[in-house]
């Protein structure tokens, strides 16, 4: 998770408690009266050695993040049982805090639900119940990656959008896309000057030279051919009459 914090010990609130210092934590979201039972999520998690709050299937958000603000959160994960429905409702109403809009989110659900569960109801994953321990971590880690963000000379990564260029490939979820090399170098820069504006003249001069003698419309055209490529994976804006930026965070 990385689930680097202490195992608690015997007595320690499993929830992220006032004036213990924390990087991050996981929202769990659930019935009150079943939220905090053994082999519930906040237990496994806590003794994973995550920090974690609860929150009631029907509370407000600001009840946990107004106590931690400025603190993460790394997920979510709502339990409610032999009822995605009710989870689809109180995901809906977590994600109108803005705080929680980018989080991922992962529904707890009995083997029985599986083939009932809706993929379209907004959740990134799931996970089983009762829990296996390891499946849970693994889960939580996997959207962490996914959505995550970093850049180095070699390599940046756009939540499922990894531009590696120093192998010069360019993958969504660990599935290759294959780009030109136009594409590659237009993609490349302007995921390195994330959240600037670049204009078509300045990706005209930076990525096909000053010497090129084309007009803006080859930028039109890539940027096309970008977007039918790697669709939603790339959070590009037109900006009309300026030119395009990568959005920021």
């Amino acid at each position: 998770m990385p689930i680097g914090n202490p195992k608690p010990r015997p007595g320690m609130p499993r929830s992220l408690g006032r004036g213990r210092p924390a990087s991050s934590y996981v929202l769990v979201i659930g019935h009150e009266s079943e939220i905090e039972r053994d082999g519930g999520a906040s237990q496994v998690l806590g003794d994973l050695g995550a920090e974690v709050a609860t929150l009631g299937l029907w509370s407000s958000p600001s009840e946990v993040l107004d106590d931690r603000e400025g603190v993460p959160v790394r997920a979510v994960l709502v339990e409610a049982g032999d009822r995605p429905d009710l989870a689809q409702v109180a995901l809906r109403a977590a994600r109108r805090d803005p705080r929680l809009e980018g989080v991922p989110a992962v529904i707890a659900i009995s083997e029985r639900q599986v083939a009932q569960l809706d993929p379209s109801i907004g959740f990134d994953d799931f996970v089983l119940c009762p829990y296996v321990p390891a499946e849970l971590y693994a889960r939580i880690r996997a959207l962490e990656w996914r959505m995550s963000e970093f850049a180095t000379e070699e390599r940046t990564k756009l939540g499922s959008l990894v531009i590696d260029k120093a192998a010069h490939d360019v993958t969504i979820d660990g599935r290759k896309i294959i780009l030109t090399a136009k594409e590659f170098a237009l993609l490349s820069y302007l995921a390195a000057n994330r959240g600037r504006v670049c204009s078509r003249e300045t990706l005209l001069s930076r990525v096909w030279g000053r010497d090129y003698e084309g007009g803006p419309r080859t930028v039109d055209i890539h940027v096309r051919r970008l977007r039918a490529k790697l669709g939603n994976a790339l959070p590009l804006e037109t900006l009309r009459g300026t030119g395009y930026k990568v959005s920021a965070l």
